[in-house]
């Protein structure tokens, strides 16, 4: 079976995206997406997305990791959005379903924001690191160094982890820059691999950092290995935040077909 695909990047996050509106490809293996990510013998990516029918919706956007697990993709959602507009979908609703629900966006200065879901709990786990569920789970910890050698060391060390091992985490690692800037580094699950942005990610680490200082902010800027986004927020009465979107850039890299 011959396989029609565009390839999309957010930031460095890079995806193979399929127009499934048809159902032409609902039938995809865990192992189909596992070779059609691989960088030697498939096309490549940080995870694939499969791009469905939605009555009450712009699309619904299917996501797998490399390994074939699914999870909400913030980068991938970006990207999902760039695709509907290339590919002239009827986007009358600004909105689409994921994994995790109902998702706005809009159109800022050529760049695409995504709201995420409202994150009711940041937890502290010590003076320097923290967990925060963003529709993936993200352990954050400080560190000095952010190569890709401590990256993967501690990525791999805390991702499989007796903790962390069976569900899996991501694993970010951050380092202020003033009070309203971040640069982060991120090994992700799923590619068991560094990555060089992750959505979900820096929205994790937004949030987390925010709520640590106590700023009076209402955005952030994350600086990651393959470009800047930034995080938009409100605090909750509550606790958390609410009003939480992702922007940043999201453009076709390339189109393709390749046999399966």
């Amino acid at each position: 079976m011959f396989l029609e695909f565009q390839k999309f990047q957010g930031a460095g996050n890079d995806f193979v995206v399929l127009d499934n509106r048809d159902g032409a490809y609902s039938a995809i293996s865990r192992q189909d997406v596992s070779r059609l990510t691989d960088r030697k013998f498939g096309i490549g990516a940080d995870g694939l997305i499969l791009m469905n029918t939605s009555l009450s919706n712009d699309f619904e956007m299917d996501f797998y990791n490399p390994d074939g697990s699914k999870s909400f993709c913030g980068n991938g959602a970006r990207c999902a959005i760039s695709y509907a507009m290339h590919n002239g979908f009827d986007m009358i609703h600004q909105r689409f379903m994921a994994i995790d629900g109902l998702h706005d966006y809009r159109l800022e200065d050529h760049l695409i924001a995504v709201k995420m879901q409202d994150v009711s709990a940041i937890y502290h786990l010590s003076d320097t690191s923290g967990y925060v569920h963003t529709g993936s789970p993200h352990y954050i910890m400080f560190a000095n160094d952010l190569s890709s050698e401590n990256v993967l060391q501690l990525g791999r060390q805390i991702r499989f982890s007796e903790e962390y091992a069976e569900e899996g985490v991501n694993v970010n690692l951050i380092m202020a820059q003033g009070n309203d800037t971040l640069d982060i580094a991120t090994y992700e699950r799923g590619v068991e691999n560094e990555t060089l942005s992750c959505g979900t990610g820096a929205t994790a680490c937004a949030l987390y950092y925010a709520d640590l200082q106590r700023f009076n902010l209402d955005n952030l800027k994350v600086k990651t290995k393959g470009g800047e986004l930034k995080i938009y927020f409100k605090r909750s009465p509550q606790n958390g935040f609410t009003d939480v979107w992702l922007r940043g850039p999201a453009k076709w890299v390339f189109s393709g077909n390749i046999e399966l």
